[in-house]
């Protein structure tokens, strides 16, 4: 068997922490990390020498500020977001609910900006967070405009269901990704959670590739459609914001 290098135990230690456990002690970090305690011990050490995890006032450990402050700094998609925001704080002043905006991520939709709002519906989604692409609108989107292959192996694979509504019949599926590409937008009421409608629609950049999608999550209502053209007009100005 090869022995794992020391960079790979330490993507292993940084990968463990996520929206739902964002500071661990060293042994359950050991544990979640499959590393022996001793290892993970070491290892965590000279990431906090390092800033790149910090501990608590209870020695628990947590992502550091410095490798935030490097992600954030060198991101392939901070281009996108900074031509996005002025675009995505209209749209949420218009709609008065959750705007988000997504990227395609291997084979999930990965969500890079979330504007939210006090008494705004339920929205499972973060930023930073991820969802299988079969499950929210922004998703979809993504998938309807991904090479074939991706959107084969998604067809073929598990489509698990978060409510009764989300699609998880392949056939259906297909024959929604086609939809999509026709009218230009996804709308997915009660697919994550039944008080809820996803609405997106793509984010354009060179050459007309589909970058992104823009999304929202209003009250699943007869409203929710009504949104779809304000989100086609703020894509239409990142997309020119993006190609200026």
């Amino acid at each position: 068997m090869t022995k794992e290098s020391v960079l790979g135990r330490i993507v292993r230690i940084i990968e463990v922490f996520g929206p739902d456990t964002p500071a661990l002690g060293v042994s359950e970090l050991a544990r979640r990390a499959d590393l022996h305690v001793a290892t993970a011990s070491r290892l965590v050490e000279r990431l906090v020498g390092y800033g790149w995890l910090q501990r608590d006032a209870d020695r628990k450990v947590r992502i550091g500020v410095r490798l935030w402050e490097l992600a954030s700094r060198a991101s392939p998609t901070l281009p996108l977001r900074e031509a996005a925001m002025p675009y995505l704080e209209d749209l949420h002043a218009v709609v008065r609910h959750h705007t988000q905006l997504a990227v395609l991520d291997g084979d999930e939709v990965l969500f890079l900006e979330r504007l939210s709002a006090r008494h705004a519906v339920i929205n499972l989604t973060r930023i930073a967070g991820r969802l299988p692409l079969h499950a929210s609108s922004s998703g979809e989107v993504l998938l309807a405009h991904a090479p074939a292959e991706l959107q084969e192996r998604v067809l073929s694979g598990p489509l698990p269901a978060y409510t009764r509504f989300t699609v998880t019949d392949p056939k259906v599926l297909r024959a929604r990704l086609a939809d999509i590409r026709r009218d230009g937008y996804a709308l997915c009421p009660g697919y994550i959670d039944e008080r809820a409608t996803g609405v997106a629609v793509p984010v354009r950049g060179a050459g007309g590739a589909v970058v992104a999608a823009l999304g929202v999550v209003v009250p699943n209502d007869d409203n929710a459609r009504a949104t779809i053209p304000a989100l086609r007009a703020t894509a239409l100005g990142i997309a020119r914001s993006l190609t200026q």
